[in-house]
């Protein structure tokens, strides 16, 4: 048997992974920091991540498909639905709307538990809004994953999730694991992750992400984190780490902390080669509507009570929109190439120290 590319149609595949007529699904990486790859996820971990989600959330539900299908975290809500014997409510295709999904959200079933996966910016455009921010009250969770949660971002039924195409998605939850996986972080800081739902492995062959340890087969990832009183604290992919005068800064710490602030829509935090410090903190900022940014001393004045003084942006810029992948993830190499394009960096002279 061969695995069923999602890309050829993803409900077609899933049914047949859950028919046993394909050894299971391949399932196309998002590409945001390189050239896409094929994950095999067999039918075992397809089921073993379904399972260990319904047991953390209280049990199976109806689910309102609001992200695409074609990718690790559509299809799961197209295999949780499966295995918990409903059919996914489907939003329209088109742009991610508020009132589409509280549209949609009155076509599930009532008195039955409910649940929604979302990527941040989906939940941000719910909460701005409050016929969204009613309609996501609806639901007993809201898994949001897919990019990393930014400060402000919350529901008392929104759940945390980290996990990647190679885990099946979500398998770490609110930074608990799930039932069966098991967290590690090596000396490096780089996160590593076991259980059921791990991949099978690349189509490419390539099994350089993989290790097995005392029997124990390991997906080396390529993010940083730490782990605190047994929960995962995850700070960002490992290449995307700031190096300045020797010091090194997470820039979704500096993100997390910027979202946080009035005014600000989106960030993404990236590097700016310096002369002096080896590589400068920049942040390039989205405002929200008919908001400005402040001089770069008094951002950094108010970001001074919760980052440390080399994490804090040594510059600052504003755009439109950023760039983003097809699949609504900010596009970081897009956003390195900005600034590097504006090199020698002179952004206006009120944003720069």
């Amino acid at each position: 048997m061969t695995y069923a590319r999602l890309a050829d149609g993803p409900r077609d595949a899933v049914a047949a992974a859950l028919a046993g007529t394909a050894e299971g699904v391949s399932v196309a990486t998002s590409g945001s920091t390189g050239a896409p790859r094929e994950v095999l996820l067999s039918v075992g971990a397809l089921l073993a991540s379904a399972r260990a989600t319904h047991d953390r959330l209280g049990g199976p539900g109806h689910w309102l498909l609001a992200v695409p299908a074609d990718r690790v975290a559509g299809a799961m809500v197209l295999v949780r639905a499966a295995v918990a014997g409903t059919v996914p409510v489907t939003l329209e295709p088109g742009p991610f709307t508020a009132s589409e999904f509280a549209h949609a959200s009155t076509l599930l079933p009532t008195g039955d538990r409910r649940y929604v996966s979302l990527v941040p910016t989906q939940l941000r455009r719910l909460l701005a809004d409050p016929a969204g921010r009613d309609a996501l009250s609806t639901f007993n969770a809201a898994l949001v994953g897919g990019a990393a949660m930014l400060g402000g971002d919350g529901a008392p039924n929104v759940v945390t999730t980290y996990g990647m195409t190679e885990t099946a998605g979500g398998c770490v939850y609110d930074g608990v694991p799930l039932e069966g996986v098991d967290i590690d972080v090596d000396a490096d800081g780089r996160i590593l992750l076991s259980g059921p739902m791990l991949a099978d492995g690349y189509a490419d062959g390539d099994g350089s992400a993989w290790a097995t340890r005392a029997g124990k087969r390991w997906l080396r990832t390529s993010d940083a984190g730490e782990i605190v009183d047994g929960r995962l604290a995850v700070w960002g992919r490992l290449d995307d780490v700031i190096v300045t005068g020797g010091l090194k800064v997470h820039p979704a710490t500096v993100e997390q902390a910027l979202s946080a602030m009035a005014g600000i829509a989106e960030v993404a935090v990236v590097p700016v080669a310096d002369a002096e410090w080896g590589q400068r903190v920049v942040a390039v900022i989205e405002m929200a509507r008919g908001e400005s940014l402040p001089p770069l001393a008094e951002l950094r004045e108010a970001l001074s009570a919760r980052l440390e003084p080399h994490q804090l942006p040594r510059d600052a810029i504003t755009v439109e929109h950023l760039p983003r992948l097809a699949r609504g993830k900010i596009d970081r190499r897009a956003v390195r190439r900005l600034v590097d394009d504006q090199s020698p960096w002179r952004p206006h002279d009120h944003h720069r120290q």
